[in-house]
C-alpha cells in the first residue's frame, strides 16, 4: 500500500499538473470505485482545482466551491499522468480523471478492487475521513509520546494504527523501527523516555529521507515506480539478506496478512522473535537467537 512518502510524492506531482486547471469530469471503468452518491460526481465537472492535499493515505483533490474528490489507493492502486482524454487501460484501469491539461488515470492490479473514490461537499464532511492520527512530521516530542502511549500495543501495531499516527504502514514501520534500533514487538508502555524520543526522531528522519529520495528519483516527472519494496530499504522485503548496519541476516515474522521485518542483532539483542505458525510447528526446535540459527 502506498504510504506517507509515496502519497506525498503523488500529491506533489498531481498538484503540479492540475492546480489552477479545470476539472472536466471522471470516466469510470468500474462502477464499484465510486462509494458516494451525494453530492453527485457530475457536480464536480467544470470546477477549478484549487489544491491537492493528503489526508492520511488518501489523496484529496480540492475543487472550487468546497467540493472534494477523495481517493484512496488501498494496496494496489496507482496513478498515471497521461495526455488529455487518454483511454483507460482495459485490464487494470478503474477510472480516468480528465482535466483541461491532461488525464489522471487510476489503475489497480489484482482481482480484488479495493480502491475508492468519494465526492464530498464541505470541510466538515471531509473531516469524517480523518482517522485522527498524529501528523508525525510536525508533531512535538510530547504529542508523539502521548499518542504512542495512548494504548498498550506493540510498536509495530502502534505505528501502523491510523488512529494514532498518520500515513505509516507495513513497509515504513519496519524501516523506522530498524532506524530506532527497537523491536517491533516491544510494548509501547514499556518504552523509556529516551527510547520514545529515539523512535520519534527515527520516524521523522526516515520518512523525510524517503520523501526526498522518491522526489529525486522522479526527477520532476510523474512518479511511475511506486512500490512497497525498494532495494534501498534496510529491512523491509529483505528477509535473509544482510542488514546494512551489521551484516546479520534480516529476520521476518508473519501474522495475518502482514509481516514484520527486523534485524535481530540491531533491534532485539540477537533474540529471534517467535513466528506464531513456525514456532508452534517446531516448538523446542525453534531457534531462540542468531547463534542458534547459525
Amino acid at each position: 500500500m502506498p504510504e506517507l512518502p509515496d502519497i506525498e510524492i503523488y500529491r506533489e506531482a498531481t498538484a503540479a499538473c492540475v492546480v489552477g486547471r479545470r476539472f472536466d469530469g471522471v470516466r469510470l471503468a468500474s462502477p464499484f470505485l465510486l462509494r458516494s452518491v451525494e453530492p453527485p460526481v457530475a457536480d464536480a465537472t467544470g470546477r477549478e482545482v484549487v489544491a491537492v492535499e493528503r489526508l492520511g493515505k488518501r489523496i484529496v483533490i480540492a475543487l472550487a466551491g468546497d467540493l472534494f474528490l477523495v481517493l484512496h489507493l488501498m494496496i494496489a492502486g496507482r496513478l498515471h499522468w497521461k495526455p488529455p482524454r487518454a483511454p483507460i487501460p482495459k485490464r487494470l484501469g478503474l477510472a480516468a480523471f480528465d482535466f483541461d491539461a491532461g488525464t489522471l488515470v487510476l489503475t489497480e492490479a489484482g482481482t480484488k478492487k479495493r480502491a475508492s473514490l468519494h465526492v464530498v461537499g464541505g470541510r466538515a464532511a471531509l473531516a469524517a475521513f480523518d482517522r485522527g492520527g498524529l501528523d508525525v512530521l510536525a508533531a512535538t516530542a510530547g504529542a508523539f509520546a502521548t499518542a504512542l502511549r495512548a494504548e498498550n500495543h506493540t510498536l509495530k501495531r502502534a505505528l501502523t494504527d491510523p488512529r494514532l499516527f498518520d500515513g505509516i504502514g507495513n513497509a515504513y514501520s519496519d524501516e523506522i523501527l530498524h532506524a530506532a534500533r527497537l523491536s517491533p514487538l516491544q510494548l509501547t508502555r514499556n518504552l523509556s523516555d529516551d527510547e520514545c524520543a529515539r523512535l520519534r526522531d527515527a520516524t521523522r528522519s526516515t520518512l523525510v529521507a524517503w520523501i526526498n529520495r522518491l522526489r529525486a528519483e522522479a526527477k520532476g516527472a510523474f512518479p511511475e515506480k511506486v512500490t512497497a519494496f525498494r532495494a534501498a530499504m534496510a529491512v523491509h522485503g529483505r528477509f535473509g539478506q544482510p542488514c546494512p548496519a551489521c551484516g546479520s541476516p534480516v529476520q521476518r515474522i508473519v501474522y495475518a496478512a502482514n509481516e514484520a521485518n527486523y534485524c535481530a542483532r540491531c533491534q532485539t539483542g540477537g533474540r529471534l522473535l517467535a513466528d506464531r505458525a513456525m514456532s508452534r510447528l517446531l516448538r523446542q526446535d525453534w531457534p531462540r537467537s542468531l547463534d542458534e540459527l547459525a
